[in-house]
């Protein structure tokens, strides 16, 4: 009986929230008309500077409580859909940053909503269980279904949990869990290293480490923070680990009048990658694994060759070392492939992938050997949500029926050919436009012009993102196409002409 009461009420909201409008967007250009309808809004509307006085009410009773810093303002999920986020005082934004890169095809997407409808799914969202020791009947079909049919290259296993941070965190863990298992000859742990670890003293904690790069981000985590290099706010006043840090490849733009500087560039890098690894190894603090994003994101989305990356695996190869490719804001098709580091097109591309944002849950793809032999070793209580899995399933299904990808790639191109055009008309302002698919960013001139540009598009019904010390970057959904591609370049433009 509670759960027929409870689904009919679920059925009465979701109901509400598919009364979607029809659809009357406005060609922008020749270029922006749209190939199918699309059940959203047909742009932008304001009707109050960003935050509101709503929001701005909301943000002063949640500051009685927690710190409120970060927030830029209070949203309506109920009424946002598609491309377009509409918040607490009826603003409504095209939104390319989604949650920090983090919503896969659009608010309130009808599919999703129809899973949350069907009775048969009602208990996963109900009852969340401890999935290391107590899993669903259906789980091991349900990943099969769903996350193993996108796995990365070589990697058949797969380590489910619940944000980026974690996924990444475990997934150092099981680096040195195999590497001390290859060092012990795969023998059982001794008594001395069982009565070692408790009080954290080697051989029982071995003084391993993870090679990271300045730029890079990885999580907030206290292992993850040892390998993230983008802001001090991230790191400041937390203890953490000397591990080695190897400088990132700064390329120069554009790409093609700078070969020979960015060849040297990336030449430089990894030298001193493998300078670190001998080094550190000379210390007693062997370098286990190597973690690296496909494109570092939260540190200024800096892009490196498919050239040093293919060397850097080897680097991996010939030490010994895991390597962890870092795709939780890079994976789930931003780049016009489903996984960044295909674009490198290796045949053995990485021993470890770490994913979260877009594919709503988060987790590791690994290598067979990677599996500790005993339970407990990589746990925690909820290790996932299953419930996450159903809305994968079905953000798979649209991505494959849709045809995403390619979408992906369409508005990717529009949306960089107008920051080139940008770039070229504002170079006082603008530079070194880059990325893949509508994965995007470009540098603005300053910090402050920066930030500065971003609160003019918020205001003009555009929400966008920062990274690095300067950059702008573009996270939009899978389903922002072409004609929304021309909507954020229309009123960009107008912003950017204030600056004459």
């Amino acid at each position: 009986m509670a759960s027929t009461l409870l689904y009919r009420q679920l059925a009465v909201n979701l109901q509400q929230n598919l009364r979607l409008s029809t659809p009357s967007y406005r060609c922008i250009s020749k270029a922006a008309t749209k190939s199918s309808p699309d059940l959203e809004f047909d742009g932008p509307s304001m009707k109050t500077e960003v935050p509101g006085p709503r929001s701005r009410e909301l943000t002063k009773q949640l500051d009685k409580i927690q710190n409120t810093g970060a927030i830029n303002f209070f949203c309506n999920y109920e009424e946002s859909r598609g491309n377009y986020l509409v918040d607490v005082d009826g603003n409504r934004m095209l939104d390319l940053y989604t949650q920090i890169s983090s919503i896969p095809i659009g608010y309130n997407h009808p599919a999703l909503l129809k899973v949350m409808q069907n009775p048969q799914n009602l208990s996963a969202f109900v009852n969340r269980p401890a999935l290391g020791i107590l899993p669903p009947e259906n789980f091991p079909g349900n990943l099969l279904d769903a996350l193993l049919s996108i796995a990365p290259k070589g990697l058949r296993k797969i380590q489910t949990m619940a944000c980026g941070s974690c996924s990444n965190e475990n997934a150092y863990k099981a680096a040195f869990i195999w590497y001390r298992c290859k060092e012990r000859g795969n023998m059982k742990p001794t008594k001395e290293d069982l009565d070692s670890c408790l009080i954290n003293q080697a051989p029982g904690c071995p003084e391993f480490s993870i090679l990271s790069f300045m730029g890079g981000f990885h999580g907030r985590t206290l292992g993850c923070l040892a390998t993230t290099h983008s802001k001090a706010v991230h790191k400041l006043d937390v203890p953490t680990f000397d591990w080695p840090i190897a400088p990132f490849p700064r390329l120069r733009y554009p790409l093609e009048e700078f070969v020979r500087e960015n060849a040297q560039e990336e030449a430089r890098c990894l030298e001193e990658v493998e300078d670190l690894i001998v080094k550190y190894r000379k210390k007693g603090k062997t370098v286990a694994g190597i973690v690296v994003e496909p494109i570092q994101s939260e540190g200024g989305d800096n892009h490196a060759s498919t050239d040093f990356f293919k060397k850097l695996r080897d680097i991996a190869k010939k030490h010994g070392c895991v390597f962890h490719v870092d795709e939780v804001q890079t994976g789930g098709g931003g780049t016009g492939k489903f996984w960044a580091h295909e674009h490198w097109g290796m045949d053995d591309p990485a021993d470890i992938v770490s994913f979260s944002k877009k594919m709503l849950t988060g987790g590791y793809f690994h290598k067979d050997e990677l599996t500790p032999a005993e339970p407990y070793r990589i746990f925690n209580t909820w290790m996932g949500d299953p419930s996450k899995n159903l809305l994968l399933n079905e953000v798979l299904n649209v991505i494959q029926t849709e045809n995403l990808l390619d979408e992906v790639s369409r508005a990717g191109k529009v949306l960089m050919d107008g920051l080139y055009d940008f770039q070229a008309r504002y170079p006082h302002l603008l530079s070194a436009a880059r990325g893949q698919g509508t994965f995007l960013a470009i540098d603005v001139r300053d910090e402050a012009t920066r930030n500065n540009l971003i609160i003019k598009a918020r205001n003009k019904g555009v929400v966008l993102g920062g990274c690095g010390e300067r950059s702008i970057r573009f996270r939009p959904t899978l389903v922002f196409k072409q004609h929304h591609a021309h909507v954020f370049l229309n009123i960009f433009n107008d912003i950017l002409a204030e600056y004459k």
